[in-house]
């Protein structure tokens, strides 16, 4: 008998929400802007990177000959906060997602691009050093 193929699944959110007024002059939610080589723009980043950091990883692993598990990736499309259709999407794909034996939720914060910010929960945030 073998051993069970890991189920990982994968959490993301592709929302744009809050849509809020500019955070600075000339800088809006939904209007894309250019500034000294940086994108900037409500919808240039967050949460819509959570499928392509997924596929990326994925690829890369495959391009490195790893062995993977059975992965799952769970997009909804509301803010998680406040998302009232969550449990509804997680129970109508119960069959397909199978009993996760690990999560990843792609949604964090960093405070600075100087290093790899890790977040254990929405509440909190672990350090490491890699």
């Amino acid at each position: 008998m073998t051993e069970k193929t890991r189920n990982i699944m994968i959490y993301g959110h592709l929302d744009k929400q809050p849509y809020e007024e500019a955070w600075a002059e000339g800088l809006g939610p939904t209007t894309p802007v250019i500034r000294e080589g940086k994108l900037y723009g409500r919808g240039a980043s967050d949460d819509g990177y959570s499928v392509f950091s997924t596929m990326l990883a994925i690829k890369l692993a495959q391009l490195e000959g790893k062995a993977l598990p059975r992965i799952c990736l769970a997009l909804e499309t509301e803010e998680e906060s406040g998302s009232e259709n969550l449990i509804k999407l997680l129970t109508l794909s119960e069959e397909y997602l199978g009993k996760p034996d690990c999560l990843f939720c792609m949604d964090s914060g960093v405070l600075d691009y100087e290093q790899l910010w890790v977040t254990s929960s929405l509440r909190g945030v672990a350090m490491v050093d890699l």
